[in-house]
């Protein structure tokens, strides 16, 4: 437990040492709320079902944020360790591949959980966010989302033969997830085949759960987004077990 403790306070040092990672997680949600939060204002609008541009916007730049750490920081440090050799040297300890894994989980969902306070912080400060759900489910929302991705960010380190691999595959993964899946532009501003399209893209169900929790929708209004997330877990997860390699 000692030596958890340990590898967790370091991937918290390293996580924050990375310019890319941090800016991603923090810095970018508050700018996308900064720009778009000054050209729309945050009035209520029938657009949005009686809440403001800011309001839709926060949960689905929560949602931003998960994917962020999911396919970017963890596919990639987790590719990086491997090919430099970090991970082999954690086989000759008494850490265990699951140990490994957890540590990048927990120190993923801190530091997405931190973006995230940071973000409805600002947002309710500078516009005045309103909120309509119930915090539990929300967070319940939250940690599912999370894990969903989190599942797939270990599913890309494993089938990326190098961390440049990664890098190129996360990228590839991420953008169409950024755009197409209503986290920076509203889907209700989408044309019909974008849309069609846009159900093909994983991050387009956490987009609507997050809004739909923020919102004060009931969980069965969200069971299709549920079932798709869970089939992410789960299938990640298998796969992730099979393909996980310490070298």
């Amino acid at each position: 437990m000692k030596m958890f403790q340990k590898l967790a306070i370091t991937e918290f040092k390293l996580f924050l040492r990375e310019p890319e990672a941090a800016f991603f997680t923090f810095l970018f949600p508050i700018l996308m709320l900064l720009v778009f939060g000054s050209i729309y204002g945050n009035k209520p609008s029938p657009f949005f079902s009686g809440y403001g541009s800011v309001d839709a916007s926060v949960p689905a730049y929560i949602s931003m944020i998960i994917s962020t750490t999911g396919i970017l920081s963890i596919s990639i440090t987790v590719a990086m360790y491997r090919e430099k050799g970090i991970l082999k040297r954690y086989r000759v300890t008494p850490l265990s591949s699951s140990s490994v894994m957890i540590s990048q989980i927990l120190v993923g969902f801190v530091m997405t959980l931190i973006g995230t306070i940071i973000l409805i912080l600002a947002a309710k400060i500078i516009y005045g966010l309103r909120f309509g759900g119930n915090a539990f489910y929300v967070t319940l929302a939250f940690i599912l989302c999370s894990g969903s991705f989190f599942a797939l960010g270990f599913l890309l380190a494993g089938i990326a033969p190098t961390a440049r691999s990664a890098n190129i595959i996360g990228m590839a993964v991420f953008f169409p997830n950024l755009f197409l899946s209503g986290a920076t532009f509203p889907k209700q501003i989408f044309p019909e085949t974008l849309d069609r399209i846009s159900h093909f893209i994983p991050l387009r169900y956490v987009v609507e759960l997050m809004q739909g929790m923020w919102f004060g929708h009931s969980w069965g209004s969200h069971t299709f987004d549920i079932l798709i997330l869970f089939g992410i877990l789960i299938i990640s997860v298998i796969i992730s077990a099979f393909t996980f390699r310490w070298e």
